[in-house]
């Protein structure tokens, strides 16, 4: 449901700026361009970006360095699962499902480049986060 908002935001900025309403639609599109780079609906968010420096707004683009970047909870998850855990395990441990854990490793390998989770501490070292879980 979020996915839809941000593109109706998205859909309804580009309008008002084809309409020659350029404060209006960047108010919309700034929503859609940070609610689609928050949800990591990269093709989206740079769509809005695009037609948001169309309207004359400056926007930072993330770097490949925060693209890589982890969040607490993936970081967590990569640790545990370097650890040799399952998901069902590291689910337990942080009170989530084990499919919540999946999707989360999913996110991490995506993120880090990576196919398995052998090639975790290697990757999470080279982010500077030791392989071990705090």
């Amino acid at each position: 449901m979020r996915s839809e908002v941000a593109r109706a935001h998205l859909l309804y900025g580009e309008w008002l700026h084809r309409q020659g309403r350029c404060t209006d639609a960047r108010a919309q599109l700034r929503t859609a361009y940070e609610m689609l780079d928050a949800m990591g609906m990269w093709a989206f968010a740079e769509r809005a970006r695009r037609e948001l420096v169309a309207t004359g707004e400056t926007v930072v683009m993330r770097s490949v360095k925060t693209f890589t970047m982890l969040t607490v909870q993936e970081t967590s998850i990569a640790r545990l699962a370097c650890d040799g855990r399952t998901n069902r395990e590291i689910g337990s441990q942080l009170f989530l499902s084990a499919r919540t854990v999946e999707w989360h490793l999913r996110k991490v390998f995506t993120r880090l480049g990576i196919a398995s989770r052998r090639e975790l501490p290697v990757a999470l070292a080279q982010l500077g986060h030791d392989s071990k879980p705090t």
